[in-house]
Parts: C-alpha cells; structure tokens; sequence
C-alpha cells in the first residue's frame, strides 16, 4: 500500500546556539533516515516544499502497523505535526467504477 505523508511544524529557531542544536541533534538525521527510506525503496517520491519547513513524500508499506513504525522511527517524528492518507491506485479505483457501472447497467434492465 502507498501512503501519502506530510509532515510539518517542529521548533523554531532562536538563538545561535539552539539552531545549531536542532540541525545537528533532529533536521540533519531526520534527512539521513529519509534519504535511508528512499535507498531502499520505502520512499516512492516527494521531497521537501520549497522555502517550507515540512515534509511530503509517497511511502510504501505492506500493512498500517509497518507504516506506523516507519514514520515513528524517522528522528523527527516527535517534534513534527503528522498526516497521513492512505492511497488507492488508480487501477483499484478503476475495476470499482467498473463494478458500480456493471451494478447500475443490471439494475437499469
């Protein structure tokens, strides 16, 4: 299953010293883990809106658990602000209309 993830928010910057930490401590491991995800396949697509700070990317999952567990695992995840959609492809999407204009073509008759 593909998931369509967003993620936004997370702590402002201030002082020198604390935007040092944040970069250092969670936005610069949370890129590593991300581009981790996207070597093995796990992230489909998506990347970072420009001049935002939030994150949008397409990641595959067998199950709602083993996607729950990637998107807990990212160093960010609790300091950002979390959506998640579930994706339907377009052919799955398809064969129901088809089903739905078979049902309504019988029901016509």
């Amino acid at each position: 299953m593909q998931y369509l993830v967003h993620a936004t928010g997370g702590p402002g910057f201030a002082e020198p010293e604390r935007t040092l930490a944040v970069l250092e401590e969670a936005v610069l491991p949370t890129f590593d883990h991300l581009i981790g995800l996207e070597a093995e396949g796990k992230i489909r697509a998506g990347g970072l809106p420009v001049a935002d700070r939030a994150f949008i990317f397409v990641i595959e999952a067998s199950s709602n658990d083993e996607l729950d567990r990637l998107v807990r695992d990212i160093p960010a995840w609790g300091v950002l602000n979390w959506s998640v959609t579930p994706l339907q492809t377009v052919s799955e999407r398809q064969a129901k209309e088809r089903e739905v204009v078979e049902q309504l073509h019988a029901a016509a008759c």
